[in-house]
Formats: structure tokens, sequence, C-alpha cells
């Protein structure tokens, strides 16, 4: 089995917000910079909670179809089954079959507290979230498609399988990095270098383009843009510089 990214490289990659570890990753990855993250609008119900960071454990509902409970009466306890026996942290990511309409809602306070319960730290629901305020105090946060009274049949049709949310294919075990900006599902190949790769190009940019832009007082407009420009190739220097042991930087 490959390495795979430390609990504590996790705790310390919320510490950015999902725009950073993007910069990170796109430096060295070598899969297309359009891809990888939500291709839709989706709303962060919980920014206050700032960004998470936690392994994909998917699962497929279909609200609308009154039928599914009847197809497997014990598809809570095995998917259940399936939540507790994978390592976390652990995001949810939920395919909503209704889309594009939006009937019922997998998420409340009871289904939020079971799964915080069982190691997640949240969700992405291409679908409905309620009960927002108790989700809260459960601890559990969420991006999602919209707010919903109700739950319909809300049911675990499929889980441990591929699924799309937001236009964004996600895979079992995933890492996945999400805030109020969207979020990111990190191809496992570049898992190991994304923390330093982030913190690296978030410090140059801090030490090099930011600092001329704001310590431009007094200065001329024509002695701004030479400072940038100045400060604009330092940090491509010292980025290069950086990453030439992992790859080319683009």
């Amino acid at each position: 089995m490959p390495e795979r990214i430390s609990f504590e490289s996790i705790l310390k990659l919320k510490r950015w917000n999902t725009p950073t570890v993007y910069n990170g990753w796109e430096a060295i990855t070598k899969h297309s910079r359009d891809t990888c993250f939500n291709r839709e609008p989706l709303e962060d119900y919980m920014p206050e909670m700032g960004p998470m960071a936690g392994f994909a454990i998917t699962v497929v509902i279909e609200p609308g179809e009154k039928n599914h409970p009847q197809g497997n009466p014990n598809a809570w306890n095995e998917y259940r089954r399936y939540v507790a026996s994978i390592p976390g942290p652990k995001i949810v990511v939920v395919q909503d079959l209704d889309k594009p309409e939006t009937v019922g809602a997998f998420w409340g306070e009871v289904n939020s507290s079971v799964h915080r319960a069982l190691g997640c730290v949240g969700t992405i629901t291409d679908g409905a979230i309620r009960d927002v305020d108790e989700m809260k105090d459960a601890g559990f946060k969420a991006l999602a498609r919209r707010f919903c009274v109700g739950h319909a049949w809300s049911f675990p049709v499929r889980w441990g399988c591929e699924v799309e949310a937001f236009g964004c294919p996600v895979k079992p075990g995933q890492l996945i990095h999400a805030d109020k900006h969207g979020f990111m599902v990190i191809p496992e190949e570049d898992e190991l270098r994304l923390l330093d790769a982030a913190d690296f190009l978030d410090q140059n940019e801090c030490d090099t383009v930011i600092a001329a832009a704001k310590g431009s007082t007094g200065l001329s407009p024509t002695e701004i843009v030479e400072k940038l420009e100045k400060a604009s190739a330092r940090y491509a220097e010292r980025s290069r510089e950086h990453f030439s042991k992992g790859g080319e930087w683009k």
C-alpha cells in the first residue's frame, strides 16, 4: 500500500484555506489545473467553522424514491458499519440522484450527530441539509446545495463507490480539503508533498509580492511597478529552487 498523508499533516492543512492548498497542489501535480475541484456553485453553511480536511466517505441517495427502504431494509446498519471501518478524519460526500430537484435532506441533527460519533468532521452533499444550528452544535460542517425542511425518503442507496458532487468525481478514501470557497479532491500521489508545497508558496508570496505591494506607501506608480517586477522575479526564482527536486516549476 502506498504511504498516505499523516493525521498530523491533515491537521496542519486545516490551517490554510482551500485556495492556498490549491496553489500548493498545482505546483506539484501532473494533473490539469482545471480538475479536482467543484465545477458548480455550492454553499458553505458553517463558514465560521473554517476549513475541513479528511478522507472521503461516499454515499448515493435518492430521497424522491420511496421504494429504496424496501429494497434493502438493513441498509442503514450496513452503511454505518462501512463508515465506522474507515480511518478518520472523514468527510462524507453525498451524490443526490434527485438532482436538479431537492426533495429531501439527508442531513439533520440526528444524522450529523451519528456521523460525528463515527469520526466524520463534515459533509459535501449535492443535495440539501436541515437543522443547521443543531448540526453546528454537533461540530459537523456542511457544504450543500440548499436547505430543505423535510427528509422525504433519505436513505443510503449505494456507498463505498465513486460519486459525483457539484461536477467533481470523488473516489472513496481520497483526501479532501474544503471551505467557503469550495472543495478540492487530492490525487493520492500528490498527498505527501501537499503540505510542504502549500506552506512554502504561502510564505513565498508573503515574503515577495505581497510584501512589495503593501510596502509601497509614498512611492510613485513607476517605482511601485519596478518594485513589483523585482518581487515577482524573486518569487519565481525561489519557487523554481524549491520545487526543482520534485519536478519543473510551472
